[in-house]
């Protein structure tokens, strides 16, 4: 298993990383607490990778370590810091970091960073290995003796890009994943539009971390929540029968949002009787909808097939190891569209506004923006314009201020409630109009 040296200050980070590296599986090679004792120990230990603060104490900072250590020795270098500000953030491209963690951070951030940044030096190890021929190829092409100065240890990867799905909490869907660590944020997007449009929700699992960011919503009874431990899948058909004969007659009074994930697999034939009684109930006419998530690491073809057997909407969350091929008639389908990072990048730097004020709906801290905002987008937005935006609305009175533990939670009042409503739909107006889509506003007069 990997090796990872963790570099912070603070012994409580420190003790944190260590305990979490170890329950995932890595091996804490040593921890160091400034840059010359990191520089020490990633030339003493080889580490596979480092953790690193970026603010120590000594007479080398974060970036200037990783840049020796990542110079001199190859090892990616993962930045976990508080600060995300945009100076600081050009001074740590700097040193080529292959990943960049805004603290607080959880283990799903940790272990996605890890995994990105090993697999990227991998990739660039087999680069290297093949790039001598490439270059003496590209060489022979040339005119004249001139050498490339430039080398070849770079060769361009394709074009990242963002695939969106539209509607997809309408109905049943079937999120098959890979990796464990990348599917809570749908899920916890999931949960949070079950709970927007109310009715009952019901979560269950065999493994998950969720239930920590809606612990007044469980006690509320606005959501449920099930273990499934070992053995026990053939249960969830009896529960779901109880919690659609509880439902009132009138849809519109009342529905159901089911999020089941199974990311165990040993009990398939159970897992095949859930979602046929899902899909029976659905046919009944039984307001229905939510995500069957299955993790299909174990699993083979025939078993993915009996699974989508009657579902239209899938979402596929692949792994390093996984490769999507679709027919040219069949892509893009209605229900997806695939754009340019960069094209999302912009739109929320740009539209930054109407982002955050979509999250206010329930009390948030600076940090939880900046993480929803980097789950949901993969964009980093640097916590200065997010506290600064915050602090303008709590100023205006439209935002106020509580304490939970360490962190400052926001919460609209009641005029922040009416302004968030009203300037979202603002947007989505100008949005509209910008577009040419032909939808008609709504007047002003029969604004909420």
């Amino acid at each position: 298993m990997s090796k990872i040296l963790v570099v912070d200050d603070e012994a409580i980070i420190t003790m944190e990383l260590e305990e979490q590296l170890h329950a995932m599986g890595y091996t804490v090679a040593g921890m160091a607490a400034s840059g010359e004792n990191a520089i020490e120990k990633a030339r003493r230990l080889s580490p596979d990778l480092v953790l690193m603060d970026i603010v120590m104490p000594g007479k080398l900072n974060g970036i200037e370590a990783a840049k020796i250590i990542t110079g001199e020795l190859g090892i990616p270098v993962v930045f976990v810091t508080s600060y995300a500000d945009d100076a600081i953030i050009e001074k740590a491209k700097q040193a080529g970091p292959y990943g960049y963690i805004v603290k607080p951070f959880n283990g799903m951030e940790i272990k996605a960073a890890i995994e990105v940044a090993l697999f990227r030096k991998t990739a660039e190890q087999e680069l290297r290995k093949t790039a001598p021929a490439i270059l003496e190829k590209s060489t022979r092409d040339k005119e004249g003796d001139e050498e490339d100065e430039t080398g070849a240890e770079y060769i361009d990867l394709p074009e990242i890009k963002t695939v969106l799905l539209k509607d997809i909490f309408t109905d049943i869907v079937l999120f098959l994943y890979v990796d464990p660590t990348l599917k809570d944020p749908i899920f916890k997007f999931a949960i949070e539009a079950g709970l927007k449009q109310g009715g009952r929700n019901f979560f269950a699992y065999h493994r998950s971390i969720l239930q920590k960011y809606f612990l007044k919503e469980i006690r509320d009874k606005d959501l449920f929540t099930r273990r499934i431990k070992k053995g026990e899948v053939y249960l969830l058909p009896g529960i779901l029968e109880k919690c659609s004969e509880s439902l009132p007659k009138d849809p519109s009074a009342g529905t159901l949002q089911i999020l089941f994930d199974f990311s165990e697999t040993e009990e398939f034939s159970d897992i095949i009787a859930v979602k046929d009684l899902i899909l029976a109930k659905k046919s009944q006419g039984i307001p229905l909808s939510g995500i069957i998530a299955v993790n299909m690491a174990d699993i083979d073809h025939n078993q993915i097939k009996l699974l989508s057997d009657g579902i239209a909407k899938i979402i596929i969350s692949t792994g390093k190891e996984t490769t999507l091929s679709f027919a040219h008639r069949s892509f893009p389908s209605d229900a997806v569209t695939v754009v340019p990072q960069a094209t999302i990048d912009d739109v929320v730097k740009r539209s930054l506004e109407p982002v955050i004020l979509a999250l206010l709906e329930k009390p948030i801290s600076g940090y939880d923006i900046v993480h929803e905002i980097h789950s949901r987008y993969n964009v980093l937005i640097p916590q200065a314009r997010i506290y600064t935006y915050l602090y303008d609305l709590e100023k205006n009175g439209y935002l106020v201020v509580k304490t939970s533990g360490k962190s400052k939670l926001y919460s609209p009042t009641d005029a922040g409630r009416k302004y968030i409503h009203t300037r979202l739909n603002e947007f989505k107006f100008v949005f509209r109009h910008i577009l040419g889509d032909g939808v008609t506003a709504i007047p002003p007069s029969e604004r909420k």
